[in-house]
């Protein structure tokens, strides 16, 4: 239904039409016309007094004599008269006589009482009684009127109010229907062309307020109690500015609010922050004096993505990655809410909301009407802290044989410095695009790079890189560890399908699952992780152990010396693009903290690279002086190495330092030393000619499909006998996969200690190996051997997965350093120190000389198959 005076007003508009019709029924020619004739009323019409009752028919021939003089002028202009004719300015003199205004209405000096609000709402009631008789008296035809409804006792004098000409009634009724509160039924039907246009509405903002206010005050867990009651009260207590939210529990609780939260974050999350301050100050209601905002800070959401997985249909939208930090930016202030002064007039302008990726510029003063310049007003601006991190692909999850990708993190508030470069980390955040000049100048078409907006940091304390332990695991892993045998099943799994070497599957389990890091005097920090050098002939599959252990290990981080310089490994000092500082970037030891660092080649590194490294193999750390940068980075990782000897082949006739290209310095950082020899042995070579060639047969496709059905059919020949003994012998193997769990188990929850150790076998050990060094001329035994059998006694505790050392372990121990020495030596002195460690070994010289010589047989030609 449209306004009365909105039809006055479009008829006035059209100009010479509404006033001929005017004079048409004025004169009554047109006398049919269905539409009654009307003419416009006055801007201040006079006023009529309604008290006097005999004066009406003296105020209706004035009012007549008004609206001819009206439509005489209407004539004149529609008869092309000049009203600016010669002389016009004579018609605007003064006349005393008829410039006189009647006094009808005006009382100056009575008194009157204030009108009571009564009385007010009947005279209310009665104009409106006679606008809405004009209006329809305007809209009708004069034909349907019929004679009692000229008997008004009201004058034709229109209400002086003010009307709202461009608003729509029906517009004002869905305003008052928006703005209240929905329910939670109608909050799931979007009434908007998006989802982030909807949740910005006022009464849709007001419902999730109150679902969400009523989720933190209501939700409990199984025993009745309050989860984020409790929370907030923790909260307090350690004055912290974010609150942990479970998507899980939100789900759960209000599923629409958690669909809203995961595809229009950026406009969620600021409610949740709102609702989230306004209880904590329920419980302290002064809180904002330390804390103006509390952010919510979301986990646990369900989909993980990998950072190859991110595409353009996640933008803006709730994302959970999870990577390696390479790089970390200083902190800088960020423009949360800024304020301008304008140069010209003085005014401050403003606050203006400071977004991530748009810089905030106005160019035009309201009160001046300048455009500029303008200044920031540095008192009432309100900053926030900024900083960025590179994000990487963890090594275990990139694919083979690709690169590892990255993304650019945001870090705001109190996520600052939640992690360092090296650290595995999970990210929960908004994944935005954003403007890259450099990146449209590359390509030549408009490219948006992408960044991640953090929500939540969270550190994989750990180590377990993403991979969670069930309690199935847990009670498998328990059950396999009371088993007797368990460190030979250890032993046994490593590489299964290498033949032989049991010394140097020996080692790598060793290193794996590493020793104890201790503190002495809350200084010195000795290490735990346990380093092993593999030094021998070519072919005889260090590599091959080398990728077993990467892909074995909870953590790991492949190079290649040939590949690897020395910022490489370490760290290195790059400038940052975005703010042209200088930052640093953690190399492969950074990368592999408290995991396990594979380089292969040793050998072939520059000696300035591999004199970088030798901080980060004792101390574990990595010091950085450049560029005005001096800092520290942890380097908490084993290291395993495989290098060849000079010449290609190991010589045996000459000391172990002699055959290699490492210096003594570097030598002593390793723990144990495995030389792998390739010698002749027609009965050996047979025996490995079989085990490779039984490994294939039984690792093709083929044959695996065949052999559920040919399962009763006997082998024809003597290899095929061997293929089919082979599974036989290896049934004490752990899966690979089983036994990274157990690995992780075992480096989490068991820390040994050593008690009733006989220190004066190890001191004796210690005296005896110093001695023999010397005069065969071998490489020195120093210190840090002695702290490698403790940690090697360590590692075989934790195969057990006990918390105490026992003698056992001590033995085995002191057994692979002992068998360390004596391979490295010279075959001269083989014997001879054979004999003279035997009563540390507790095995008899002859048998000790016959195991040694199996051993060496059985591990002296190598191969690498396919499992």
């Amino acid at each position: 239904m449209s306004s009365p005076l909105r039809s006055n007003m479009d008829s006035a508009n059209r100009g010479a039409a509404p006033r001929s019709s005017r004079k048409r029924a004025r004169t009554g020619g047109d006398a049919s016309s269905p539409v009654a004739a009307s003419s416009p009323m006055p801007s201040s019409p006079p006023a009529f007094n309604i008290a006097h009752g005999g004066d009406d028919d003296d105020d209706i021939e004035e009012e007549a004599e008004i609206q001819d003089d009206i439509d005489e002028l209407d004539e004149m202009a529609e008869d092309d008269v000049d009203l600016f004719r010669e002389g016009f300015e004579r018609d605007y003199r003064e006349k005393d006589d008829n410039d006189a205004y009647e006094g009808i209405d005006i009382d100056d000096e009575g008194e009157f009482d204030e009108m009571s609000l009564g009385e007010r709402r009947r005279l209310e009631a009665q104009l409106n009684r006679r606008d809405r008789e004009v209006a329809r008296r305007r809209r009708m035809p004069a034909v349907f009127l019929e004679d009692d409804d000229g008997d008004i006792d009201l004058t034709a004098q229109p209400r002086r109010r003010r009307h709202h000409y461009d608003e729509d009634p029906d517009d004002d009724m869905d305003q008052d229907i928006m703005d209240e509160e929905l329910s939670l039924e109608a909050l799931q039907d979007v009434k908007a062309s998006s989802l982030t246009e909807w949740v910005s509405q006022p009464s849709v903002q007001r419902t999730i307020k109150r679902e969400f206010k009523a989720f933190l005050t209501e939700y409990t867990d199984e025993s009745g109690s309050s989860v984020y009651g409790n929370r907030i009260r923790t909260l307090g207590e350690i004055n912290a500015e974010s609150l942990e939210v479970s998507y899980d529990h939100l789900s759960s609780s209000k599923a629409i609010l958690a669909y809203f939260l995961a595809n229009a974050p950026a406009e969620m999350l600021k409610l949740f922050d709102d609702v989230a301050l306004d209880v904590v100050l329920l419980h302290y209601p002064d809180y904002e004096r330390i804390h103006t905002e509390i952010h919510v800070r979301i986990y646990d959401l369900p989909v993980h993505y990998t950072l190859r997985q991110l595409r353009q249909s996640h933008l803006n939208c709730l994302v959970r990655v999870s990577g390696v930090v390479t790089r970390r930016t200083g902190v800088f202030p960020q423009l949360k809410y800024v304020k301008f002064d304008c140069t010209k007039c003085g005014v401050t302008l403003g606050p203006f909301q400071q977004e991530s990726n748009v810089e905030v510029k106005i160019t035009f003063c309201q009160n001046c009407q300048s455009r500029g310049p303008f200044t920031i007003n540095s008192e009432k601006t309100v900053y926030r802290n900024y900083q960025k991190l590179t994000l990487q692909e963890s090594p275990g999850t990139v694919p083979a044989g690709r690169l590892p990708r990255q993304r650019e993190v945001i870090l705001l508030w109190d996520l600052i410095d939640k992690a360092k470069p090296g650290e595995e980390i999970e990210v929960t955040g908004i994944y935005r695009n954003n403007y890259d000049a450099q990146l449209n100048n590359r390509n030549g078409f408009p490219v948006f790079a992408t960044i991640l907006e953090a929500n939540n940091v969270v550190k994989a304390h750990d180590q377990l890189a993403g991979f969670r332990l069930t309690e199935e695991d847990e009670q498998e892993i328990r059950k396999l560890s009371r088993d007797p045998q368990i460190i030979e099943k250890i032993v046994n799994s490593i590489a299964p399908s290498i033949y032989g070497h049991d010394d140097v599957k020996t080692a790598i389990a060793l290193s794996l699952f590493g020793g104890v890091a201790k503190t002495a005097k809350g200084s010195h920090v000795v290490r735990g992780d346990i380093n092993v050098l593999l030094l021998g002939d070519p072919g005889t599959a260090k590599s091959q152990a080398l990728k077993y252990a990467e892909k074995t290990a909870h953590r790991a981080v492949f190079a290649t010396g040939q590949g690897a310089s020395a910022v490489g490994l370490t760290a290195s000092v790059r400038r940052d693009p975005l703010t042209s500082e200088w930052t640093l970037e953690g190399g492969a030891l950074v990368l592999a903290d408290k995991g396990t660092c594979l380089i292969d080649e040793f050998d072939k590194m520059n000696d300035q690279d591999r004199t970088s490294i030798h901080e980060a193999m004792e101390q574990q750390t990595i010091s950085i002086s450049k560029a005005g940068i001096v800092t520290t980075l942890q380097a908490r990782c084993g290291i395993i190495a495989a290098a060849n000897p000079i010449g290609g082949r190991y010589n045996s006739t000459i000391p172990f330092s002699a055959n290699v290209e490492l210096t003594e310095p570097i030598l002593s950082r390793f723990d144990i030393l495995c030389v792998i020899r390739d010698t002749v042995d027609p009965e050996e070579d047979e025996r490995l000619a079989r085990f490779v060639v039984g490994s294939h047969s039984r690792s093709h496709p083929s044959t695996q499909s065949a052999a559920e059905d040919s399962m009763e059919v006997e082998p024809e020949s003597e290899a095929a006998r061997e293929s089919q003994a082979a599974p036989a012998k290896k049934q004490g193997e752990i899966p690979q996969e089983l036994l990274r769990k157990y690995i992780m188990y075992a480096r989490e929850h068991c820390s040994p200690k050593l008690l009733h150790m006989d220190e004066d076998k190890v001191a004796r050990l210690f005296a005896d190996m110093r001695r023999e060094s010397l005069a065969t001329g071998a490489y020195p035994i120093t210190v840090r051997h002695l702290e490698a059998i403790i940690r090697i006694s360590e590692a075989f505790c934790r195969m057990r997965l006990s918390e105490y050392c026992s003698a056992q372990d001590i033995d085995r121990a002191i057994a692979v350093t002992v068998q360390s020495f004596i391979g490295s030596q010279k075959v001269s002195a083989k014997k001879a120190l054979a004999r003279a460690f035997a009563k540390y070994t507790l095995v008899r010289p002859g048998a000790t000389g016959s195991r040694r010589g199996a051993a060496q047989t059985s591990g002296r030609r190598a191969a690498s198959v396919m499992a």
